[in-house]
């Protein structure tokens, strides 16, 4: 449900969006709340802080719809506005855009254009929100954000949220380029590198596609979280594409790529791990769940994708795997019995 701030002084301006949304109020895809002008809007969002959108008139009794839009700046950068007004002119409209106003509607309201511009709005603020959790997962794509967005991340509720840590269920894979050692040791550095980075954006598509996150690179080694509904299946279903893909790739340079996978399970603690006085912190999981299955990936032959019995139980009945014994893991007292995914 998106809630969206209305504010004006026309009183049958509540009306008649009640009476032109009531589907969507039903339906419980928007929530209005409604103010009679701008420090009531205010207010109104310290009670709403999950307001998404803002319907504002200019000409308002109090605090005028442009002076809302300078107070909106500096305590809610993420909510993002439209003004509704009869003044269409255009230094109005000049000075609602130099404001942050997001667009600009003329009285008589034309309700589908209304909407229209809403629905716009909505997926821009949703945008920006996804932009912000991609940023504190350390997602490896690159994101633009604007200046209130910027502004926002030196906000104290940005530092506290950067701070917040937490226990999550999910399912790691750790992909590794297997003897990768052996060509960065006789190719100069170019070839190198352009080879690793070839191998990571096939791995990056593999995952993304499977709506998993890269939570680093470690030397030839990639680190993959999964989180959300059946998390393992489509953290196997990545790395099986990802094992796949790569041993079609040709020999370059006399390599014949291949992977070694490890993936495990459970429960992982997530947060900002690292150096507060170098300001170096990596947004990441840590644990049980996390060490085992770097040390199946350890395990794991060319072309293997590894897991443990617990995840086997999880798993078999949707995929075709193969027992392949009992191995002694670091840290492990006993032995467990491992799995290979065939597919």
């Amino acid at each position: 449900m998106v809630k969206i701030l209305v504010a004006d002084d026309e009183a049958d301006l509540e009306t008649l969006i009640k009476q032109k949304f009531r589907q969507k109020i039903r339906d419980q895809r928007y929530e209005f709340v409604f103010a009679a002008n701008g420090n009531e809007a205010l207010e109104k969002i310290r009670q709403h802080p999950d307001i998404e959108i803002l319907l504002s008139d200019i000409n308002m009794p109090e605090m005028d719809g442009l002076t809302l839009l300078n107070k909106l700046g500096e305590s809610s950068p993420l909510i993002k506005s439209v003004i509704v007004s009869a003044y269409g002119d255009m230094d109005n409209i000049r000075t609602a855009m130099n404001r942050g106003a997001f667009d600009f509607i003329t009285k008589p309201v034309n309700f589908e254009d209304l909407e229209l511009t809403m629905e716009k709005t909505i997926r821009y603020v949703q945008q920006l929100k996804e932009t912000l959790q991609a940023i504190k997962e350390n997602n490896i794509l690159k994101m633009y954000v604007d200046a209130n967005v910027l502004n926002f991340m030196g906000t104290r509720e940005y530092e506290n949220s950067l701070t917040a840590n937490e226990t999550v269920e999910g399912s790691v894979a750790f992909i590794d380029i297997c003897s990768f050692t052996a060509i960065s040791e006789k190719e100069i550095p170019d070839t190198v590198v352009k080879m690793l980075n070839q191998y990571f954006d096939l791995i990056v598509k593999e995952v993304i596609a499977q709506k998993g996150v890269i939570d680093k690179f470690m030397g030839d080694c990639v680190m993959a979280v999964f989180k959300g509904d059946f998390h393992l299946d489509r953290a196997i279903e990545a790395c099986l594409a990802i094992r796949d893909r790569i041993n079609a790739l040709p020999s370059e340079h006399g390599f014949f790529p291949k992977v070694s996978i490890g993936i495990n399970s459970g429960e992982m603690i997530s947060g900002n791990i690292g150096s507060a006085t170098l300001k170096r912190l990596d947004y990441t999981v840590i644990g049980d769940t996390v060490n085992t299955a770097q040390r199946l990936q350890s395990a794991a032959g060319n072309g293997q994708v590894v897991i443990n019995e617990d995840c086997y139980e999880k798993i078999k009945q949707s995929f075709n795997c193969k027992r392949i014994g009992l191995f002694s893991l670091k840290n492990k007292s006993a032995e467990q019995t491992l799995y290979e995914v065939i597919d």
